[in-house]
């Protein structure tokens, strides 16, 4: 009896453009959030694929130091997203390559195993991925068998990516309960413009400083919305290290050991603990937002993620002495506070202590958002 062997795919980092836009800035090498945009790609990539390789036109020694190799595309004159992928093919050692663009710095994490999975079940030459209203060819899986075709198009001039895909048996793969990744940065002033979440149901959150009560809040407040027919799931930050698994326990050894994700199940619950490949300052919203299974929901509830743009509810108690989050914070649209004297009159201002009050707001909030998400 032999055992298949799963085919084996190489991440491709597409780094080889102009960055007209940017002014003719590197692009994969400009800082977000404290470090180059590349080296975001990489940490999402690399977990997903067996190598890694840099596709770059330009400052090979600065991506160098990623510690991957570096090539340039086959063709002089920065000819497009094709060349570079010509190019990882003729260097890849794998069956497939995945590409990636480097101004994209929140790539799904399911990147690898949602393409791979479609293209192997429609016996397909390409898989691309598509955010629920376009397709996103530069974030593609593909044979390495279809190199000399590849060649032999851009040798005739060719460079359109979507018309050359269409000529290979191609399945577009859904990524509409991820768009949030697939958000690319084109300008200077995207890399520090503050950005909303998007996402495809209902997003509130509820922001304060520690002590506030957010979490008694949320307690009371979700069986009375559940009492109204909502169907809630709930993303909390928390500011420590936690776990969910009791250390001395099977789960916690295993990933204590090295296990990168462990999955633990009972007859009533299921949960997995997912240990990021990066050592980041912070959690994602977007990240944990695509873990939930949007199908059985109307509205996700979020404690915390003050530092994300998405609606929000501020809690505020003035004993504390901390002061208003709205300014600086654009997307606060209420206030729900047990003194309300000196709050601004321009949003409206809910009683802390009336939870009809509060999950009436909630409802009307949620009505509102989804209709205006049907006529988008």
């Amino acid at each position: 009896m032999t055992c298949a062997v799963f085919p084996g795919v190489t991440g491709i980092v597409l780094a080889g453009g102009q960055g007209r836009r940017m002014g003719g800035q590197d692009k994969g090498l400009l800082n977000y959030q404290q470090q180059p945009l590349v080296k975001h790609i990489i940490d999402r990539l690399a977990p997903q694929v067996e190598s890694i390789i840099i596709n770059a036109n330009r400052s090979h020694q600065q991506y160098q130091q990623f510690e991957y190799p570096v090539i340039t595309d086959l063709l002089d004159g920065y000819q497009g997203p094709l060349s570079g992928m010509l190019a990882g093919m003729k260097q890849a050692e794998t069956d497939y390559i995945l590409t990636v663009p480097c101004d994209c710095p929140h790539i799904s994490t399911q990147l690898r195993r949602r393409l791979l999975e479609s293209l192997l079940l429609h016996q397909a030459d390409i898989a691309v991925a598509h955010d629920g209203k376009r397709l996103q060819p530069v974030f593609s899986l593909m044979s390495t068998r279809l190199q000399a075709d590849l060649q032999a198009w851009l040798a005739s001039g060719e460079r359109k990516i979507d018309l050359w895909m269409q000529r290979h048996r191609l399945v577009e793969v859904d990524f509409s309960d991820q768009q949030e990744c697939f958000i690319n940065f084109n300008h200077p002033e995207d890399i520090t413009e503050y950005r909303p979440v998007e996402f495809p149901l209902p997003l509130l959150g509820f922001a304060a400083f520690s002590g506030t009560g957010k979490t008694s809040l949320l307690v009371k407040l979700i069986p009375e919305l559940n009492a109204r027919g909502l169907r809630l799931a709930v993303v909390k930050h928390a500011h420590h290290r936690f776990d969910i698994d009791v250390p001395g326990k099977d789960s916690y050894r295993m990933r204590e050991a090295g296990a990168s994700q462990v999955v633990v199940a009972s007859r009533r619950l299921l949960a997995l603990m997912h240990t990021h490949a990066d050592r980041r300052d912070e959690p994602v919203l977007a990240e944990c937002l695509s873990r939930l299974d949007q199908r059985h929901l109307d509205l996700v509830l979020v404690e915390g993620f003050k530092k994300e743009q998405f609606a929000k509810i501020e809690l505020h108690r003035p004993e504390l002495g901390k002061p208003l989050l709205y300014r600086e914070d654009p997307s606060v649209i209420a206030f729900a506070t047990d003194q309300p004297a000196n709050l601004p009159l321009e949003l409206p201002v809910l009683d802390l202590n009336n939870l009809t009050q509060i999950a009436d707001f909630v409802v009307e909030f949620c009505r509102t958002q989804k209709q205006s998400m049907e006529t988008a």
